[in-house]
């Protein structure tokens, strides 16, 4: 009886230990995650998010170290060899796998080399447009009364400029039209969206609680801004941001095809297209392989902004 009686006493200390151990993993399971945990957590299984990632992380790749991919030189062009071949199929990754262009330069090589002007002018256009656009946002909606109004009305004549429009205009301005030169007349015209996004985020977010609280300790203007404002209002900047820059990269494809964006010597898959299309009817791969680059590109960027959208608004879930 005694044994009995001690082995009944340790089974019910070991279910009482069990169930502890379950209520603390119950609680663990239970914590509340922030907004950007929990948007990570819904990204890491969504197969669109992972995608698309993939598909972002060897384009960057691709324009970052293009000698990765190819050896061939995009702009050594032989006329007497290649002028016009037609792509070697079977010749995976060599430089006559898509053929030769009007000029007898490696497709292969020069979309490879093509994507780092396209992904920059992307990049770097949604970085600078992403800064102005939430700063004059979080300027109007914070501070409200004659700022809100002239940094709206400046917002309105802006977005008012028909986009493509607006940045042919700017462009034929300049005799050179490089990489830096087409970023900013993009940038200089694409802000207004973001701004309109971030100044209702910030007019919401700055009646919050906690906003009035720091206010009411006495905290400076910056610190609100840049502590309690900005880190509650990025979230639908970021979204229309990483959609936007596949928007980019089609306008300077665009632009480039109208033979007002890039021009050679830059390599670029609009530079390509605008080539490309004097050969249409004799070698449709010269201006169908970038043109597929570009939106398998544009695709990527769109497919990631729409999973960072249903992991950031909660109306989604």
């Amino acid at each position: 009886m005694p044994e009995a009686l001690e082995a009944t006493v340790k089974d019910e200390a070991l279910d009482a230990v069990d169930a502890q151990a379950k209520a603390a993993n119950a609680s663990k399971a239970e914590k509340p995650r922030s907004l950007w945990s929990d948007a990570w957590h819904d990204l890491r299984r969504n197969p669109l998010f992972v995608i698309s990632a993939i598909l972002i992380v060897f384009l960057l790749t691709m324009s970052a170290f293009p000698g990765l991919f190819t050896s061939a030189d995009p702009r050594h062009a032989d006329l007497a060899r290649h002028y016009l071949q037609k792509p070697n199929w079977g010749n995976l990754f060599a430089e006559d796998w898509f053929g030769y262009d009007v000029q007898g330069r490696s497709i292969y090589a020069r979309v490879i080399y093509g994507a780092r002007a396209s992904i920059a002018v992307g990049v770097f256009v949604t970085l600078l447009v992403t800064v102005v656009g939430t700063v004059t946002g979080m300027l109007a909606g914070y501070f409200g009364g004659w700022i809100d109004t002239l940094l709206s009305r400046v917002t309105d004549i802006f977005f008012g400029i028909p986009f493509i429009l607006g940045a042919m205009v700017v462009l034929t301005s300049f005799e050179q039209r490089h990489v830096w030169v087409v970023i900013l007349a993009l940038a200089f015209l694409g802000w207004t969206q973001i701004a309109r996004v971030a100044r209702g985020s910030v007019i919401t977010i700055k009646q919050a609680d906690y906003v009035m609280a720091a206010k009411a300790l006495g905290a400076s203007t910056t610190r609100i801004l840049f502590r309690h404002i900005l880190p509650n209002a990025i979230a639908p900047v970021i979204v229309v941001a990483t959609i936007a820059l596949g928007g980019y990269i089609s306008a300077e494809a665009t632009l480039s095809f109208l033979g007002i964006g890039l021009a050679e010597p830059t390599v670029s898959w609009g530079v390509d297209i605008s080539s490309g299309q004097e050969q249409l009817r004799n070698a449709a791969y010269v201006l169908i392989i970038p043109s597929i680059m570009v939106s398998i590109t544009v695709l990527a960027f769109i497919m990631l902004g729409d999973a960072v959208r249903n992991a950031l608004d909660p109306k989604l879930r």
